[in-house]
């Protein structure tokens, strides 16, 4: 889990080379506007990573909820191939 620092919008602004610079080197920042977050400056490969585990963790979710093979006649399948 990535632990954000909160900036202001003002400050992101003000200094954002500084703030790239850091997030470059693996920081996190979440930026406010008038104390309520409004976006993350993170690393790029970050919202990456991210993705691709919450695409495994839905097709875990998908394969949990219908289990291989309920309702299939597996040598029915099998015989229906040979010729």
């Amino acid at each position: 889990m990535t632990t954000y620092v909160e900036i202001g919008a003002y400050e992101a602004k003000t200094h954002l080379a500084d703030f790239l610079r850091k997030v470059q080197a693996g920081a996190a920042y979440r930026i406010t506007q008038r104390g309520k977050p409004v976006a993350d400056l993170v690393p790029a490969a970050t919202l990456e990573k991210r993705a691709c585990a919450e695409a495994a963790a839905r097709l875990r979710r998908f394969m949990h909820e219908r289990a291989a093979g309920q309702g299939v006649d597996v040598r029915a399948l099998i015989e229906e191939g040979r010729d």
